[in-house]
């Protein structure tokens, strides 16, 4: 057995996790011989309870199916270890990957948001992540619908480099409905998981996708987030990891952007546009970042981020129809009838018409040149279906 099949099957080892595979090494010097002391260990000080490494027969095959499918592996061990992620105290000592893992090595920044984005989010994303990748730095963002998608295509449009991370397997796209996307990311850049092959991605999944997007960058920027967004949990984790905050100002009238305009309000960098951004990051390297910014002390006393949220009890996404999804891709800010007929991925007929119905209803506005906006209710909020699905 080679090296890689020892750091696995530690890895794979239920009960232990990224701080105890660390401190096993530290105590065994070798994966092997931590194995071996496995079996006189006790799980949480219960004698008759032991740490058992799965079979090794488990861990071949899913590295052979890894290697069938294009992938390949990082550990702990290997020098070419991503060193943002190697700086943190809970980094994952294996992580799998699809790709050029070169774009580690290159200056990254974050981008991050609500799945059900407005127009104006998404497009915001999308420049934003055409202008940092003309500007030579690597995209990271999770693979969701919304303003993660965006992110991931307004590099791709200018041919630059995407990182990816995923929650489940690589082998098991999420949303199915970016597989085509997962796939292009994986061609030109980079697609990275902890999560064995084969595994469907789960609620608890997605705090640790979201410690690869938080960790595998200098900074990470948010854009439209509500209070109880599994955005925030990102955040915080930028936060902890000593990365800079930016955060996109949004309407004091869309729930969307209460989380992040809360952002702004405890000390994170006001951002519109790349200019906002690339100074903060100017002097910053890809090693030993791990100290947490004193400028942000206000964000992290405040209970605005909390990594408490109930990712247990996360609920699936709902079942959006054209009207629900029409008025969660709409802001307070008129939106040219076009950009909701192409974000919608519905046929233009049908828009019109549920565009028409929502008028009629009283939801939306329409200005005299045509574009469409919510209107405002005397709750002064927005009746989007919200997620909280991280």
């Amino acid at each position: 057995m080679n090296t890689l099949t020892h750091c696995l099957r530690l890895a794979r080892t239920d009960q232990v996790g990224p701080r105890t595979w660390r401190r096993l090494m530290a105590m065994y010097n070798t994966p092997e011989e931590a194995i071996e002391a496995l079996p006189s260990l006790n799980i949480k000080g219960h004698s008759k309870q032991h740490l058992t490494p799965p079979p090794i027969e488990n861990i071949e095959r899913e590295i052979e199916a890894t290697y069938a499918l294009g992938g390949s592996f990082l550990t702990l061990l290997d020098p070419a270890y991503p060193d943002l992620l190697r700086a943190l105290p809970d980094t994952p000592p294996v992580i799998s990957f699809l790709g050029d893992i070169s774009c580690v090595s290159r200056p990254t920044l974050s981008i991050v948001g609500a799945r059900n984005a407005s127009v104006q989010g998404l497009r915001l994303a999308e420049s934003l992540a055409t202008e940092l990748t003309e500007q030579g730095i690597v995209v990271v963002s999770g693979l969701a619908i919304g303003i993660d998608s965006a992110a991931h295509r307004g590099t791709l449009y200018r041919h630059g480099m995407t990182i990816a991370a995923i929650a489940g397997g690589l082998d098991c796209p999420y949303p199915p409905e970016n597989a085509k996307l997962q796939e292009q990311i994986a061609a030109t850049g980079l697609v990275i998981t902890e999560a064995p092959l084969g595994v469907a991605p789960q609620a608890r999944s997605f705090p640790r996708r979201n410690r690869l997007i938080a960790g595998l960058s200098l900074g990470c920027i948010v854009i439209e987030a509500s209070v109880h967004s599994g955005t925030l949990i990102t955040a915080q984790m930028a936060l902890d990891y000593g990365r800079e905050l930016f955060a996109v100002p949004g309407s004091p009238l869309d729930p969307r952007c209460r989380g992040s305009n809360n952002l702004l309000r405890h000390g994170a960098i006001l951002t519109e546009n790349i200019h906002d951004i690339l100074p903060h990051i100017a002097n910053t390297t890809s090693k030993g970042l791990y100290t947490p910014p004193t400028k942000y002390q206000k964000i992290r006393e405040s209970s605005i981020v909390s990594l408490s949220y109930d990712v247990q009890n996360t609920p699936s996404l709902p079942e959006e129809n054209l009207h629900t999804k029409l008025i969660n891709l709409l802001s307070f800010t008129p939106t040219p009838v076009d950009d909701l007929i192409h974000h919608s991925q519905y046929p233009a007929p049908e828009v019109l018409t549920a565009l028409t119905e929502l008028e009629l209803s009283g939801r939306v506005i329409s200005t005299l040149d045509g574009r469409i906006s919510l209107v405002e209710h005397k709750d002064h909020s927005v009746k989007t279906v919200q997620s909280t699905h991280l």
